[in-house]
């Protein structure tokens, strides 16, 4: 364990050397990618990794001016200021414990969730997972500073506001959403066509959502369940962006724990908004076989997305298997899920 933390902090600590965007608007995966890659095993691959990831990465934006706890809201949703947002909560969580932390700034940025593809509650769902399971120090408590910066930067609010108030199960009501009639655009463009898709608001408001905490967390692991199963089939709607359906809820769930209780029915609800609308987004309209994981351990399937080397096959596969360790009957459905991310996406150099 003291051999992989130390790699997870070193590669954390050269990340955090890099702006959380590069090419004008792609994510800054690493700090995501190297936390899963730690977390099933393959610590020993990370650095080698990360020297080919960070070849495409960019410098710390400049900072514009400090962000206080009085003007925060004029700068929430500039993406301008992330290096401002970054110092903000570096400064915030050196003085307050990351939970509580936390819980403060969970119900402000969730509406947000939307905002550069769904990468930044991701990202913090990976440093919660770090900080939960490998303990706290200053390179993970760091990473968590510079997740929450990116996600208020970033933070975009939905163009419609929905209600789950039916009675369908999240793979039932996955199955029930439309599709936009052309998949190639960018998210931004997308959402902005969801409130005028006939059908989108009522198979996305007919999602079942408890009022018990319990029922919940059951909820949104159903959900990231049924948005990885859904990819094996509709993956090629949009092979790198449908991921996000299934890693997004997946993020919100993994951060559950460290939360009170009164936020797990909202995180739900939230969830399954930005799910709902990736999937209407991105997955294809007629499913294709998925490639076949009969015979391979999860071990054994992240180690080809590591060897497949992208980043979103890596975040993927890293959700695939927490599926398949749900699975009460050797569903292997959920690791071909995986199989078919690291098929339909280029492979990395």
């Amino acid at each position: 364990m003291e051999t992989t933390n130390g790699t997870l902090d070193e590669a954390l600590l050269r990340l955090h050397t890099a702006g959380p965007e590069f090419g004008g608007y792609l994510s800054n995966h690493g700090p995501m990618a190297v936390e899963a890659m730690v977390r099933n095993g393959q610590a020993r691959t990370v650095h080698r990794w990360l020297d080919t990831y960070a070849q495409r990465l960019e410098d710390v934006p400049a900072p514009r001016a400090r962000i206080t706890d009085a003007n925060w809201q004029q700068t929430l949703g500039d993406p301008g200021r992330a290096t401002d947002w970054t110092g903000y909560f570096t400064e915030q969580i050196a003085e307050h414990p990351w939970r509580e932390l936390l819980a403060v700034w969970w119900p402000r940025l969730l509406p947000g969730i939307a905002g550069a593809a769904t990468h930044p509650v991701i990202r913090v769902g990976h440093a919660v997972r770090s900080l939960l399971t490998e303990g706290e120090d200053e390179a993970r408590i760091a990473e968590l500073a510079h997740a929450l910066g990116y996600w208020a930067a970033r933070h975009l609010l939905p163009p419609t506001t929905v209600r789950p108030q039916g009675g369908a199960t999240p793979a039932e009501a996955l199955a029930a959403l439309p599709r936009i009639p052309e998949r190639d655009v960018t998210p931004l463009d997308g959402y902005a066509q969801l409130p005028h898709l006939s059908g989108w608001l009522s198979a996305t408001e007919s999602l079942h959502l408890p009022e018990d905490p319990e029922a919940a967390r059951e909820g949104l692991t159903a959900l990231v369940r049924a948005a990885t199963l859904n990819y094996a089939d509709h993956g090629h709607g949009d092979a790198i962006l449908l991921v996000h359906a299934a890693t997004a809820p997946n993020a919100v769930l993994r951060t559950l724990p460290a939360l009170p209780r009164e936020l797990w029915t909202s995180s739900f609800a939230v969830a399954w908004t930005a799910a709902s609308a990736l999937t209407t987004l991105y997955a294809a309209d007629t499913p294709r076989p998925a490639p076949s994981a009969e015979g391979l351990t999860p071990e054994e399937v992240f180690a080809r997305a590591v060897t497949h080397g992208d980043a979103h096959a890596i975040k993927f596969a890293d959700t695939a298997l927490d599926v398949a360790a749900t699975s009460e009957d050797g569903d292997t459905r959920a690791l071909s899920a995986a199989l078919n991310a690291m098929a339909l996406i280029d492979k990395a150099d």
